[in-house]
Parts: structure tokens; C-alpha cells; sequence
């Protein structure tokens, strides 16, 4: 791929370098594929479409089936019922039915292009790293203030953490365009999505360990 060692400044909550994080992007995905991207962004999408549509055939609408005129004789073209679709107030000629749109790509293809994804952020220089984001207790005060001393206050972020954190959780979910993920959960629409990703140094390190083990 031609991409170089990545050095990554570490930031603390005041928006100080406290270190750096060397990473090659090759350690998280070899290579980066668009299609691959393409697909899975695309499988998360349909996966989050509802199908709950519903209109109305001939059969369901209200109005009388009798004949409107007699078939001849009037000059007008033939007509039956005043439920036909071509008429006003008639059925849908295709009715819309509810479906499911949800498929799955292989287990191993979305994993590959969840770390394609961090691979591009990490060569994008999209990635923050901060050294630590533990929270005594929920406060999206405290939250807020620390995206703003990283400089991304505003700007969509996905917020990673090593583990599930309820009180950072709870301290960002109030704040318009920022989601938190542990590295669990993480998906190539989450990672995608927002302009930047905030992750923890610990965070970091559990990305690099699962993509090599």
C-alpha cells in the first residue's frame, strides 16, 4: 500500500501532547479496498431501513365496483370500476407492501472492512488519540470541555473506547454529532460516518491486537 509509520501526538483532556503513537495503517488492514467499503457501508444502510410502507391496492380502496357507463355507445374509452389505479382516488396499480431490505455480507468481509476503515482514517490523519477519557460520573459539561481542548468541539466524532464506559457514554450522548462505541462494537458506517474519531490510547492498542490476532 505504500503507506508510511504513522506517528499519532497524544493528547491529554487540557488538548496538551503528553507522547506520540507509532502505527503502521498496514497492522490494522493490509490493504484498503473501495468496493469491499462500498458493500458493507451499503449492507448497514439497508440493515437500517425500516419497510414498514404500506399503500393500497384496487382491492382495499373504497368505492363502488359497480360499472361506471356501458361499454359502448358513449364515446368514451371503456371503464369498469372506480377503483382502477388510472383513476383518481383508485388503488395502486403496484401496491407497496411492508419488507425486510436487511442481508448479510460474510462474517470475515465486514471485519476486514471495519479495520479497512480505521486504516483510512489512521492514513487520512483523522484519528485523535487521547491518553485517557476515564469520568468520575456522567457530565456532558466535562465532556464537552475536553472536545473543545482537543480542537473538534463541533465536529461529528465517534468517541472509541477500550470497553464500554456508561459515564463516558452518558456524558456524549447529548452532544450533537458525536456516537460512542467501544472497540467491540465498532462498524465501517461508525467509523465512516463522522469527520473525525477520538480514541484512547487504550482504545487504540485493543484495535491493534484484535487485527492481529
Amino acid at each position: 500500500m505504500g503507506v508510511v509509520m504513522a506517528s499519532l501526538p497524544i493528547y491529554d483532556r487540557s488538548g496538551q501532547e503528553v507522547g506520540r503513537y507509532e502505527i503502521d495503517p498496514t497492522e490494522i488492514a493490509p490493504r484498503i479496498s473501495k468496493q469491499l467499503l462500498h458493500d458493507a457501508v451499503v449492507m448497514y444502510q439497508a440493515n437500517q431501513r425500516q419497510g414498514t410502507f404500506r399503500t393500497k391496492s384496487r382491492s382495499e380502496v373504497a368505492g363502488s365496483t359497480k360499472k361506471m357507463y356501458r361499454q359502448k355507445g358513449t364515446g368514451n374509452a371503456r371503464a369498469g370500476s372506480r377503483r382502477s389505479g388510472v383513476r383518481r382516488g383508485g388503488g395502486h396499480i403496484f401496491a407497496k407492501r411492508p419488507r425486510d431490505f436487511s442481508y448479510r455480507l460474510p462474517r470475515k468481509a465486514v471485519q476486514m472492512a471495519t479495520r479497512m476503515a480505521i486504516a483510512s482514517r489512521l492514513i487520512d490523519s483523522e484519528v485523535v488519540v487521547i491518553d485517557d477519557l476515564k469520568l468520575t460520573q456522567p457530565k456532558t459539561k466535562e465532556m464537552a470541555a475536553i472536545l473543545k481542548a482537543l480542537k473538534i468541539a463541533g465536529q461529528s466524532t465517534l468517541v472509541t473506547t477500550a470497553e464500554h464506559d456508561v459515564n463516558v457514554y452518558r456524558s456524549a450522548r447529548n452532544i450533537e454529532g458525536v456516537q460512542v462505541s467501544p472497540v467491540s462494537q465498532l462498524n465501517v458506517l461508525d467509523v465512516l460516518r463522522p469527520k473525525r474519531m477520538l480514541v484512547t490510547k487504550a482504545a487504540l492498542d485493543a484495535i491493534r491486537a484484535k487485527a492481529a490476532g
